[in-house]
């Protein structure tokens, strides 16, 4: 019977939780997926019920331990998760409340407008490096602060996601430095949470958990919760990290010049730094940056949904239609679908535009186009949307050129996506093997708090993927260049006045 350590890695994200057990070498062993249990009370509401997403983390652990034959054999557990939801605990260290304002809620707008009015969203942007935008932790705080003072009053700690399940795990509160960067109240400069902020909106210094480098051992898992998991209580709990940072470090993105393209139900391009960027456009833009897992910073633009418009479009035009009939579709589609275009604005606006009013929309539209045109409309959208984040980014990064561009997540796998793509960037695409690398990477810091490695570096070098390069389309290239500048880059702003208009309604 085999003793080589396992890892689990748990990877909290907006449509699913799932539980994945890894080798060392990063080869999976077992999976289990839950649903991620959210409410819609209100068009541009969502939220989570704590006790109901531990409880679904403890079913997909349950049900993936349950493949172990040897489940003793598991060395380590850590987590990635979405960023930006807050939950806080009482005194005892209960749910202090039943709602956990979801990342891409957008109730918290008159909180934004409230800090930028008394605050500023330029000294924000100095301190914390991010732009101010109602996503971030500190809008959902005051909100909570000013709608539900009673359960204010009663919270003494806000964890993060990934910080919540890891102290239901092992009981220990932490917060890793990724997270907080997308907090509005971490010093990025000086990577500790910023006394100036938590002072000028009277927050309680001791209401933040203590920060840690992620990979940091927390602890064994508790009695309790090992019996209802099936996890053994000699499993250590490790300080996980962002979702998207954590599929950087697995693929050693952790260098300039190195970009990953990390595809899900947003989308994220993500860049590394050596130091943080100060221009004040940046941050006018919409552009967000923070502290990597690995050490150095980052910089990152891309969509708020982009798998989230594949998924609007299936269920909204398409009637439920599986995946594989609507890619068949769009490729029997020209390139330029038919003159339809599809600007994918479902919640906001995506850098370099920061506007919280802006909406989607379909442009172009004839009675030629059916169904598979506007299906490929909605890939070229997301892909025209990307290189329309990505060409600002890399001028503020000082970065003329990517040397390597790595993409993952589950719209990597769609080869159509991938083929315009790379025409639409004029760039060649690393599809990476690795198909769970947000578990991925937080298996490995689970790995590195427990000791299975004896540092990153050892860590990367034994795990093993393949990739293949997705190459651009000569021709393609100067039709997408053409049909980029002279039409969609001036989309937004062509409807920006109808989409403030609408919102005046």
């Amino acid at each position: 019977m085999s003793t080589e350590p396992l890892l689990v890695g748990l990877d909290l994200g907006t449509t699913s939780i799932k539980a994945i057990v890894f080798d060392p070498a990063g080869q999976t062993v077992a999976q289990a997926s839950v649903r991620t249990p959210t409410h819609y009370p209100r068009p541009g509401w969502a939220y989570y019920e704590p006790a109901e997403l531990w409880q679904a983390t403890v079913q997909a652990l349950r049900t993936v331990t349950a493949q172990i034959e040897q489940p003793k054999r598991i060395a380590s557990i850590s987590v990635a998760s979405f960023a930006e939801t807050m939950i806080p605990l009482d005194a005892q260290g209960n749910d202090a409340y039943h709602q956990a304002i979801a990342w891409f809620d957008n109730r918290t707008e008159p909180q934004r407008d409230w800090l930028d009015k008394t605050f500023g969203a330029g000294r924000l942007f100095a301190i914390t490096g991010i732009a101010l935008q109602p996503i971030f932790s500190l809008c959902k705080i005051l909100w909570v602060r000013e709608n539900a003072p009673e359960v204010f009053a009663r919270a003494r700690l806000w964890l993060d996601m990934a910080a919540y399940i890891n102290y239901r795990l092992c009981g220990v509160p932490s917060a890793d430095f990724s997270l907080a960067s997308r907090t509005l109240l971490l010093d990025l400069q000086k990577l500790r949470w910023s006394d100036e902020i938590l002072q000028a909106f009277e927050l309680d210094p001791n209401g933040v958990a203590p920060l840690l480098p992620s990979g940091t051992r927390l602890g064994p898992v508790l009695p309790d919760v090992a019996a209802a998991t099936g996890l053994p209580t000699s499993a250590q709990v490790a300080v996980g990290g962002h979702d998207h940072v954590c599929g950087a470090m697995v693929l050693g993105v952790t260098e300039p010049g190195k970009m990953l393209n990390s595809m899900g139900t947003s989308e994220v391009i993500f860049l590394p730094l050596a130091k943080p960027l100060t221009d004040p456009v940046i941050g006018a833009q919409g552009y967000s940056q923070g502290a990597h897992v690995t050490g150095g910073y980052y910089t990152f633009g891309g969509m708020f949904t982009s798998g989230a418009c594949v998924d609007w479009f299936r269920e909204s035009c398409a009637s439920g239609v599986d995946y594989a009939t609507l890619i068949a579709e769009a490729k029997q589609i020209p390139p330029g679908s038919l003159g339809a275009y599809f600007l994918p604005h479902l919640r906001m606006a995506n850098p370099p535009h920061l506007d919280t009013l802006a909406r989607g929309c379909f442009m172009g539209l004839s009675a030629d186009v059916k169904r598979g045109a506007l299906f490929r409309a909605v890939l070229e959208g997301l892909a025209y949307e990307i290189r329309n984040a990505l060409e600002p980014l890399l001028v503020h990064a000082g970065q003329p050129a990517i040397q390597n561009m790595y993409v993952i997540g589950g719209g990597a796998y769609n080869e159509l996506m991938m083929q315009i793509k790379a025409s639409i960037l004029n760039q060649t695409l690393n599809v990476v093997s690795v198909k769970e690398a947000t578990a991925l990477g937080a298996a490995v810091l689970g790995g590195l708090g427990a000791g299975v490695y004896p540092d990153l570096a050892a860590a990367l070098g034994q795990l093993r993927y393949t990739q293949e390069e997705v190459k651009p389309n000569a021709e393609l290239v100067k039709f997408y260049d053409t049909a980029f500048r002279n039409v969609y880059v001036h989309l937004f702003e062509a409807l920006r006045p109808l989409n403030h208009a609408i919102y005046a309604l």
